[in-house]
């Protein structure tokens, strides 16, 4: 039987998604609350990995297992033994051709940040902070120039383990609502470190150091060093993943989180 879940976590206190020998990952704890369910182990698949202080609000993984629970146990139960800062939001039963990461056909970002001369308190490691005024308005227009299918070299980390560069963007915006500048980024697939290359980018222009003209070139450039500094973790949230609808699975609305 597979199984696919809806994950939220706070990644503050987490290494990564990515089960890690000796370090606390989100892997780690989804599978060992899995296991005390199943009473047995359990392996999740995931549909993107987040890096180390990287939240998610609409996570998708699945497992296989054959162990006979009622939907609601893999909800309640695994709760049960998962940490604070991490919860099941739903599962559903899905067909053996199911895969979190394969059939998945846009992943969403949210970059989010508070933007105010004093630093946050209640969001520290929840948000980026800013204290540079930015004009949302030129970050948007500075976005634009990332919309469609481009070749992100000059927005991919170094160590980036991705088979190529090329990558679809279907929809990114900056909207302002008062202190906060939330940066929304739709795409196919990322690369490691692209959306926080990007919003760095883009706060280089939102706080007049280039025009949003510059956004382009640095594209252009397909080199990482002509672009702005990589964001902070802590702003970053995997905000959902889409499917085909007759795969069934739910998706985070839009205004889950800001």
């Amino acid at each position: 039987m597979r199984i696919a879940l809806g994950l939220e976590y706070d990644g503050s206190r987490f290494h990564g998604f990515e089960r890690q020998p000796g370090r606390r990952t989100v892997q780690g704890e989804v599978e060992e609350a899995l296991a005390r369910v199943a009473a047995a182990p359990v392996r999740v698949v995931c549909a993107g990995r987040t890096d180390a202080g990287v939240h998610a609000m609409g996570q998708v993984v699945h497992f296989d297992t054959g162990a006979s629970r009622p939907v609601h146990a893999w909800v309640r139960g695994t709760n049960t033994w998962l940490s604070p800062d991490v919860a099941v939001l739903w599962a559903r039963i899905v067909d053996a051709g199911f895969h979190a990461r394969f059939l998945a056909l846009r992943r969403r970002y949210r970059y989010v940040i508070v933007n105010r001369s004093t630093r946050p308190a209640l969001l520290a490691g929840r948000a980026a902070w800013e204290y540079r005024r930015l004009d949302a308005r030129l970050m948007h227009l500075a976005a634009r120039h990332l919309a469609g299918e481009h070749d992100f070299s000059s927005f991919r980390a170094a160590g980036c383990q991705a088979r190529h560069p090329v990558r679809r963007v279907h929809r990114i915006e900056v909207i302002r609502t008062g202190d906060r500048i939330v940066i929304d980024v739709h795409a196919n697939a990322f690369l490691q470190h692209m959306v926080r290359n990007i919003a760095g980018t883009l706060v280089a222009v939102g706080a007049g150091e280039h025009d949003p003209g510059w956004v382009a070139s640095v594209l252009a450039a397909r080199d990482r060093r002509v672009g702005g500094v990589t964001a902070a973790p802590g702003g970053l949230y995997l905000a959902g993943v889409d499917y085909p609808e007759e795969a069934g699975i739910p998706t985070v609305p839009s205004d889950a989180l800001w």
